[in-house]
């Protein structure tokens, strides 16, 4: 249980800057920005699956953290949030480097998790286009008690605390599920279902990086297809489902997004070997 403790800690600590910086850029929008500026802002979300595609291709899931909260407060738009969600590799990279998997080979997963990203975060934008108020950050200070005429600073850090509590129970209480059902198990019950893309994708939604851990694993050993693994590492977009269910008050909205993560994961699986794409 140290283990878990520490584990979920760690977790948790790699997140917290990410978080920061977004409540950072939600006060500096919302208290010192002009409405020209915020115009400007606005009009670049056309472009912003490709911006959350690249951004959410790096290590760890700390992008799809921030992004999670900006959209919560419609910064961003929901194929930007997809497409960082599909883009996120959590663990993968470092487990794949470190089994002898050459760079060439983790650039090429990398890209065809980013380019899904991209693709699909611009037919949903093009298809979602509902529109609604957006969140003001002040609505939450008010929530939070935060005394946001102390500065942005100050104010983001209250955010950001609150949050990390939230994070740090969940992300605990989660860690330790999995410390009790084991990596070993889902292993196990990946590899009795290595071709039912519908089960990876259920597995990579699991906001820990145990799945990809595991989906990783199993690939590298050679024991599944590399659609299996896509379609697992498509839909784990790590601690940014957690934080959609507390930063983002649309049930609703959240329950569709979740959808839409496993549909595109399994969807694109299937596609992958059936086309019989090998890296």
């Amino acid at each position: 249980m140290l283990d878990v403790i520490k584990d979920s800690l760690l977790d948790l600590l790699k997140i917290i800057p990410f978080l920061f910086v977004a409540f950072l850029l939600l006060e500096y929008i919302e208290h010192k920005m002009s409405k020209k500026n915020e115009k400007v802002l606005t009009n670049n979300k056309k472009i912003g699956p490709i911006v959350g595609g690249v951004l959410g291709a790096f290590p760890q899931c700390g992008f799809s953290a921030m992004a999670t909260k900006l959209f919560s407060s419609r910064v961003i738009t929901l194929g930007t949030l997809i497409a960082v969600y599909l883009s996120t590799s959590d663990e993968m990279l470092p487990i794949m480097i470190s089994n002898g998997v050459g760079i060439v080979t983790v650039l090429k997963i990398i890209g065809i998790k980013v380019l899904i990203g991209i693709v699909m975060g611009f037919v949903i934008d093009l298809v979602y286009r509902k529109k609604e108020e957006k969140h003001h950050i002040h609505e939450e200070c008010m929530e939070d008690h935060c005394h946001c005429e102390k500065g942005i600073f100050i104010s983001s850090l209250h955010h950001t605390l609150n949050i990390t509590i939230y994070l740090l129970i969940t992300i605990l209480l989660l860690n330790t599920i999995i410390y009790l059902v084991g990596e070993d198990a889902i292993k196990n019950f990946l590899l009795n279902n290595k071709g039912i893309y519908f089960i990876s994708s259920l597995i990579g939604l699991i906001p820990n990086c145990a799945s990809s851990v595991v989906m990783t694993e199993i690939y590298t050993e050679g024991l599944c297809s590399f659609g299996f693994l896509i379609s697992g590492l498509l839909t784990g977009a790590g601690v940014g489902l957690l934080l959609l269910f507390k930063t983002n008050k649309n049930l609703k909205e959240n329950i569709i997004i979740i959808g839409l993560l496993y549909l595109i994961g399994v969807i694109f699986g299937y596609l992958v070997d059936l086309v019989g794409i090998i890296v």
